[in-house]
């Protein structure tokens, strides 16, 4: 495999690490917590900055408010919490006070999807990319290792607009260079492949990378390709890809209805329709249990990915 890990890190702290370098780098960067500051890894930050950091508590509707003031004022407002709070529970906030008027807030949202783990359903947020992705003018963003969290937590600090980004809880591979820029809107080819094209994106990446591998050893040539910006979609990446391949493998930590591969297919469907199959999470809640169960069960891990590229051969 061209892509090896030789640690594991939580993608949150990839986020902790580049909030802190923008304490130094950027004295517009402001944070915002509702009462979350280990779990989201903002430590760093109020050490150097203690002047620029808000302890809000459990209030997330009145976090976005807030934010969206001081976003008036030439600050450059982080907000943390975890992403069913980042959302659901303050969507009209969102709608309202921040992506209506395009301000510039950098939504910020840990613990997201199944393997947040054994909090369970209430906490499993699996729709939360569909809610952001309808805003107009959201950019949404979910990365995949603690490198690239890191880089888009830099690179949307220099991003004028409001951004969704998205990240996880459990320790994954680190397998992103730490050196890859990271480019709004630009998906990454991690792996050419004439077969079919596997389109990832979050921790679905690498389970993707290691299908791909597993399957390669079949005779199967993946393509693999790294969406971390799942609005705007890069299509061109994708269009490419599926010329040359002509069948799609999308693979998301989230419900199948809103997420990347509905935004791929709408895409598909208008520009080069593509035979697609979707490994996804079927239109349920979660349930408690440890990460790894989790994707088992609820078919989106490596395996259940080498059987949706079986399925779309056969």
């Amino acid at each position: 495999m061209k892509y090896t890990y030789t640690e594991k890190k939580d993608t949150r702290s990839g986020f902790g690490a580049g909030l802190a370098e923008l304490a130094d780098k950027n004295p517009n960067v402001v944070a915002l917590c509702a009462d979350l500051i280990g779990s989201l890894k903002m430590e760093k930050f109020i050490e150097k900055a203690p002047e620029r950091f808000f302890q809000i508590g459990i209030a997330e509707a009145n976090m976005m408010g807030i934010a969206a003031g001081l976003s008036i004022t030439g600050k450059i407002p982080f907000t943390g919490t975890f992403a069913n709070f980042s959302t659901s529970r303050v969507y009209d906030q969102i709608r309202q006070s921040i992506a209506y008027s395009n301000k510039n807030v950098k939504i910020c949202a840990s613990h997201a999807g199944l393997t947040l783990g054994e909090d369970g359903a209430t906490h499993q947020v699996l729709e939360d990319i569909g809610m952001m992705k309808m805003l107009p003018g959201m950019t949404v963003i979910n990365t995949c290792d603690y490198n690239q969290t890191k880089a888009a937590t830099l690179a949307i600090a220099d991003f004028e607009g409001p951004v969704y980004l998205r990240f996880g809880r459990p320790v994954v591979p680190v397998f992103i260079p730490e050196d890859m820029p990271f480019e709004i809107g630009k998906g990454i080819m991690l792996q050419e492949g004439t077969d079919v094209t596997i389109v990832a994106t979050g921790h679905l990446v690498w389970e993707s990378l290691v299908a791909a591998d597993e399957l390669e050893k079949e005779g199967i040539s993946c393509e693999v390709i790294n969406i971390h910006t799942i609005k705007p979609l890069d299509e061109e990446i994708i269009l490419k890809s599926v010329e040359k391949t002509g069948k799609i493998v999308t693979a998301e930590e989230h419900n199948y209805l809103g997420g990347l591969g509905e935004s791929v297919a709408g895409m598909l469907a208008r520009k080069r329709p593509t035979k697609q199959e979707f490994v996804a999470v079927n239109d349920t809640f979660g349930e408690s249990a440890t990460p790894a169960e989790l994707m088992k069960k609820y078919k989106i891990d490596a395996a259940a990915v080498k059987e949706a590229v079986k399925r779309i051969l056969a």
